[in-house]
């Protein structure tokens, strides 16, 4: 047994040597078992995502790792030839860029649906950004790897610049689009499901934020798609922002003459029913009125409600107006309307042959 040599190695240094390595790779496996599962008992009590997110990225990795350094350990207790020992060092440095990819990769991964919530509303939300950040992981480790391997890389760098940058030219309101809608999922300035004003005067609900529109649900049904580029250079009123509750004014004008007292305490009696029993109004506010303006027939003021969102204050509006109104006639409270008197000078009206009265 002693003449027989195996890489080199007499027979029983190479068998002592695989021994040690085999109980190594069982020990190493059973070490990472009983680490996992402490990692995740503690995980389970943890109110924190990451924790979860950062232990499956480095399952898959650390299998990895036993096997590069058992090949190192390999390479360290026999002596093998030269050429063996070069190819080793650089299996074992592809390797360990290999287990880093993968981590990363599944890291950025497990990000991306941490943030799912946030991300629900975007076609791309899981999709496309997971096609994207495997792409960035992939491109980067490729290079480190072809570095790794002594081949140069320049001239794949300069192919990619210029296909990048024709690429971009001809993609350039389709990236200008991506990029937007990221910012608005990144700032969510709006939502799926927020109902807003925009700036040309649409007004609906959020339906959709897509990698290149967003659309939005107008109040007859119909649906406006709108660039994404549009949306971030526009000035957007968000109705549920931030809260979907908000005042619903009335602007209301009485005669001269009238008691403003008493207009005030009536105002008030109606908007409070209309408080109580309309749906979508908040049961515990209390309407008030402000004066603001002598106009030319009226004096005008405004009554403030409370409704639970935007849509609930045109019913609102309909009731007290309709209320409001009944109410005044029953008071002998006057809504004037204007009135305006020509001067027409007596020759004039000679001229036409009209008698003055």
């Amino acid at each position: 047994m002693d003449k027989i040599v195996i890489l080199g190695i007499p027979f029983f240094q190479f068998a002592a040597a695989l021994c040690g390595l085999l109980g190594y790779v069982i020990l190493a496996f059973l070490l990472r078992k009983f680490l996992f599962r402490k990692i995740s008992q503690v995980t389970l009590t943890s109110k924190s995502k990451w924790d979860d997110v950062f232990m499956h990225a480095t399952m898959s990795p650390t299998l990895l790792l036993i096997l590069v350094s058992t090949a190192w350990l390999a390479g360290k207790i026999m002596s093998l030839p030269v050429n063996w020992e070069q190819n080793i060092d650089q299996l074992i440095r592809i390797g360990a860029i290999v287990s880093l990819i993968l981590f990363m990769d599944r890291f950025l991964r497990g990000t991306v649906e941490l943030h799912q919530e946030r991300l629900a509303g975007m076609n791309i939300s899981r999709s496309i950004a997971r096609v994207i950040v495997r792409a960035l992981v992939l491109v980067v480790g490729g290079l480190i790897v072809l570095d790794t391997l002594a081949i140069s890389i320049t001239p794949l760098l300069a192919s990619l610049g210029v296909g990048g940058l024709a690429v971009g030219l001809a993609l350039q309101g389709t990236l200008s689009n991506l990029f937007a809608g990221m910012q608005v999922i990144g700032d969510r300035p709006i939502r799926v499901g927020d109902f807003i004003r925009l700036e040309s005067g649409e007004q609906g609900y959020v339906t959709e934020i897509g990698w290149r529109a967003t659309k939005v649900r107008m109040l007859p049904n119909n649906t406006v798609v709108i660039p994404n580029s549009k949306i971030v250079d526009s000035v957007i009123t968000n109705y549920y922002v931030p809260e979907r509750a908000l005042s619903v004014l009335v602007q209301v004008g009485v005669a001269y003459e009238s008691d403003l007292e008493h207009v005030e305490r009536v105002t008030i009696e109606v908007a409070q029913e209309i408080q109580q029993k309309v749906t979508g109004a908040i049961r515990d506010f209390e309407p008030f009125i402000r004066y603001h303006t002598f106009d030319n027939s009226s004096i005008n003021f405004t009554v403030i409600m409370r409704a639970g969102e935007f849509l609930d204050n045109y019913l609102m509006k309909h009731e007290f107006i309709k209320a409001l109104h009944a109410r005044y006639n029953q008071e002998g409270i006057s809504i004037p309307f204007p009135i305006r008197t020509l001067d027409v000078p007596q020759d004039l009206l000679k001229k036409l042959g009209v008698k003055p009265k």
